[in-house]
């Protein structure tokens, strides 16, 4: 009983040593002063203060524009590529997967100094361009392995019944397949558009002038001292990507929790 008691003790310790910092950020959004390390009253003056800011908004636009394409080019490629491995056996499938776990596995810095090395070879100016290309480069690998999961508790036999009936492969496909695995493929969307708006390391290798991210703005602010504006951006980002990654876990939980049910 006592050894119970520690480690819920020391899992509560874990816990307030891991989000305190983030609770301490949210609320001092709200500070009235400008002094981040005194309260002064709570106020709102600090977010619309951001709706006011040129820089700012010039960085969310961006964020948006890279996240968006970058989503829909990575989830398009991330679910052929899902469905190839998880349908087909081909030369160097095998390897094929080794390659998807890569820009996974390998460090942010590394994968970012490859990827403007590359842009530098072939030529390619750092602009926002660049910066999408780069995140397309790591979310399809995200899209692909949720996709995969997804494909992996697919009846089969439910495809096999609707060309049983008649349907040709390309119908059974966007009348059954596709509608069984689309809560995998939104999941795996959401998980990319979070990474790109949160990235800030391969971001800061490939962003040319005037392609600046809503993370690298919250950098150079930063360089300044931590301010109400700081807080109060860094604050609406945290809820965005709270937000989404609740949504893609909720629908991969949902297949699972119908079929127990």
């Amino acid at each position: 009983m006592r050894r119970k008691g520690f480690l819920g003790a020391y899992a509560w310790l874990v816990y307030l040593f891991l989000y305190a910092p983030i609770a301490i950020l949210v609320v001092f959004s709200f500070n009235r002063g400008r002094q981040t390390a005194v309260w002064e009253g709570a106020t709102l003056e600090w977010y619309s203060s951001l709706m006011r800011n040129d820089l700012i908004q010039t960085a969310v636009r961006n964020s948006l524009i890279v996240g968006v394409v970058s989503t829909a080019v990575a989830t398009v490629l991330g679910t052929l590529v899902a469905l190839a491995l998880g349908r087909h056996e081909f030369p160097g499938a095998g390897f094929t997967r080794g390659l998807l776990y890569l820009p996974i596995i390998i460090p942010e810095i590394v994968l970012g100094a490859a990827l403007v090395t590359f842009f530098g070879v072939a030529a390619f100016r750092l602009s926002l361009v660049t910066v999408v290309i780069a995140h397309i480069v790591f979310s399809i690998s995200y899209v692909a392995i949720v996709v995969r999961a997804r494909l992996s508790g697919f009846d089969r036999s439910l495809e096999e019944a609707a060309l049983d009936l008649g349907a040709r492969p390309l119908a059974a496909f966007f009348r059954v397949t596709l509608p069984l695995i689309t809560p995998g493929i939104v999941a795996g969307a959401l998980l990319s558009f979070t990474l790109s708006i949160d990235d800030y390391v391969i971001t800061s290798f490939v962003a040319g002038v005037g392609a600046t991210t809503l993370p690298l703005q919250i950098y150079s602010m930063l360089k300044v001292g931590v301010t109400p504006e700081v807080n109060a951006v860094s604050t609406l980002l945290l809820a965005v990507t709270v937000v989404l990654i609740l949504i893609a876990q909720r629908l991969q939980q949902a297949p699972a929790e119908r079929g127990a049910s």
